[in-house]
C-alpha cells in the first residue's frame, strides 16, 4: 500500500504526483486539510515533524521531502526509470535536484503565498496570523518576512529575479536534447514543471516568451499522460495573479 499525504495545490505534492503518474505507480490519496492547518496536527507531526506536505507512506514506512521520495519510487519500482543508468548523466541529473530545490522551489512561494495564500487569512485576526506562525517547526522564518498583505516588493523582485535565472538555464540546458538532462526524460524535468505551472498560473509566463525551447519544452510536458492525471481539477491556482 503506498499512500501519499498531501494538498493538491502543493508544487512538492505535485511534484510526487508527477512522478508516481510517469511510473504508472497506484497512490492512496490522503488529503490534508490545509486550512484547517492539518500539517500541524498532532496526528501528522508524527508522520512528518517537518510539518510540511507531502509525505508517503509504502507499506507503514514513512518517506518525507518531495526529492527524497521521488528518488525513492524510482528505486523502488524500477520499471520506467526516472533516472539515468551512466553515472554522468545521473550526476547531470542531481545537480540540477540540487539547484531546483534551492533555487525555484524556494522562489516560486513568495509570489505563490501573494498571488492565493494570503486569501486565507484576510478575515482572520493579528492573533491568530502570529499564533499560526509560532507553531511551524520549519518555516516560522519564512512566514516572519511577511505581514498579513503578503511579503514586500523587495523579497518578490528578488523571487522573480531567481525564477527568470532558472528559465534562462533551462534555455540553455535544452540545446543539448529535447530534455533537461538530455535524450532522457528524468526527475531533473518532474522537478521543474511545479514551478513551470505555478509560474504560468500566477501571470509569470512571459519571463520565458523569449525562450524558444523553455516554450516547446512545456508543450511537451503538457501533452504527456501524467500531466493530467497530477494537475487534476482543483490542483491548479489559473487566474490568480502576484
Amino acid at each position: 500500500m503506498i499512500e501519499l499525504y498531501q494538498f493538491p495545490r502543493s508544487t512538492c505534492s505535485q511534484k510526487v504526483r508527477l512522478a508516481a503518474a510517469e511510473k504508472g505507480i497506484e497512490l492512496i490519496d490522503r488529503i490534508v486539510d490545509a486550512d484547517r492547518a492539518e500539517h500541524l496536527s498532532e496526528w501528522y507531526l508524527k508522520l512528518n515533524p517537518n510539518g510540511v506536505v507531502p509525505t508517503l507512506v509504502h507499506n507503514g514506512r514513512v518517506v518525507i521531502d518531495s526529492s527524497v521520495i521521488n528518488e525513492y519510487l524510482d528505486e523502488a519500482f524500477p520499471e520506467k526509470p526516472l533516472v539515468p543508468r551512466d553515472i554522468y548523466e545521473r550526476a547531470r541529473m542531481r545537480a540540477w535536484r540540487q539547484y531546483i530545490d534551492e533555487v525555484p522551489t524556494t522562489a516560486i512561494r513568495p509570489p505563490s503565498f501573494n498571488a492565493f495564500i494570503m486569501r486565507r487569512w484576510a478575515t482572520r485576526s493579528d492573533e491568530e496570523w502570529e499564533a499560526h506562525k509560532a507553531r511551524l517547526p520549519l518555516r516560522k522564518h519564512f512566514y516572519q518576512r511577511m505581514t498579513r498583505e503578503g511579503f514586500p516588493k523587495r523579497y518578490i523582485d528578488e523571487a522573480k529575479e531567481r525564477l527568470r535565472q532558472t528559465v534562462q538555464r533551462m534555455e540553455r540546458s535544452l540545446a543539448g536534447g529535447p530534455w533537461i538532462v538530455g535524450e532522457m526524460f528524468t526527475l531533473a524535468d518532474i522537478g521543474l514543471i511545479p514551478t513551470i505551472v505555478r509560474m504560468d498560473d500566477i501571470g509569470l509566463a512571459p519571463m520565458w516568451s523569449d525562450l524558444p525551447r523553455v516554450q516547446d519544452w512545456y508543450r511537451r510536458i503538457q501533452a504527456r499522460p501524467s500531466f493530467d492525471r497530477a494537475f487534476y481539477p482543483g490542483s491548479r491556482v489559473q487566474g490568480a495573479t502576484c
